[in-house]
């Protein structure tokens, strides 16, 4: 099980374990209640610590960050394809193909799941903690936590400058402007259980986009979202007049241009939250959008 560890400062002298736990290494009060649960779960200076203990300058407190839980719901294994492009004892980075979605449904109880995936090659003790969720139809970087403490960590930072994400569509059609903004509030459209739609009193909501080709009547863009509605960029590029190719909900569906929305998360820029480390990861289009721009 992976542990973090954090030397005590001068101004932290004096502190107990639960307020460095909480306020320097983000536990929630849940994860500090189950830490003094577990074997050696706080050690401080390598030695069994309570949360009510004092901390002195030059103390160094390790807790683990593994899960202390069994998993809520068991988890299928499936043998489906599911490249891991970085990975290290905290968290791991996949290249989630079209048609996979990221837990099972009851609504499409046969489609492969990232979850069953990782269950096939982990184990089903493998607890999934999935950071930026993708649509079914969507491909590419997807970052999955090992814990719920570093998932709790990454999606603190997830919208921010920590944890960046930059995405390849393939529009119907070209925007006026070769670059701009789009900040229209997104809301749920009471005409459909799945359909969302532009409106007045729905959450603020702010993508960037920047043509990169045009060919065909279709234009590759690179987009940016700097909020994480449902069905954001496939709703703003609708917006403006320019659906993702093989839209089925925004736009029109058509199989023989590709047989899925045009969307793929292609890079991923973020801190990670234990080591610190900046991580600038990228997923080359996948063969369907490839084609139509090779």
């Amino acid at each position: 099980m992976e542990t973090i560890s954090h030397t005590i400062s001068p101004e932290q002298d004096g502190a107990t374990v639960r307020h460095i736990l909480r306020a320097q290494l983000h536990f929630s009060s849940h994860a500090v209640s189950r830490l003094t649960r577990v074997e050696n779960g706080i050690l401080v200076n390598g030695k069994h610590a309570r949360t009510v203990d004092i901390l002195h300058a030059g103390d160094t407190l390790t807790a683990k960050t593994g899960d202390h839980r069994p998993p809520r719901a068991a988890v299928i294994p499936g043998g489906w394809p599911l490249p891991v492009v970085w990975e290290d004892g905290h968290l791991l980075v996949v290249n989630k193909p079209a048609g996979m979605t990221a837990h099972a449904s009851n609504f499409l109880p046969d489609t492969p799941t990232v979850a069953g995936a990782l269950a096939w090659t982990r184990g089903t003790d493998f607890l999934f903690h999935p950071v930026n969720r993708l649509d079914k139809g969507t491909t590419g970087l997807m970052v999955v936590a090992k814990s719920g403490y570093v998932h709790n960590l990454l999606r603190r930072d997830l919208h921010s400058d920590r944890f960046r994400r930059e995405y390849r569509g393939i529009c119907v059609g070209c925007p006026d402007a070769e670059q701009g903004t789009i900040a229209a509030p997104i809301g749920r459209d009471e005409t459909s259980t799945v359909r969302r739609r532009v409106r007045p009193d729905g959450a603020p909501s702010l993508s960037h986009y920047q043509v990169l080709q045009r060919r065909d009547g279709l234009s590759l863009v690179k987009l940016v979202p700097e909020t994480g509605r449902t069905h954001q960029l496939r709703l703003h590029m609708a917006a403006i007049g320019c659906p993702l190719a093989g839209d089925w909900l925004y736009g029109t569906e058509d199989p023989s241009l590709i047989s899925r929305p045009a969307l793929h998360s292609y890079a991923l820029e973020l801190v990670h939250p234990v080591t610190g480390a900046v991580l600038e990861l990228t997923a080359e289009l996948p063969e369907d959008m490839k084609r139509l721009f090779p």
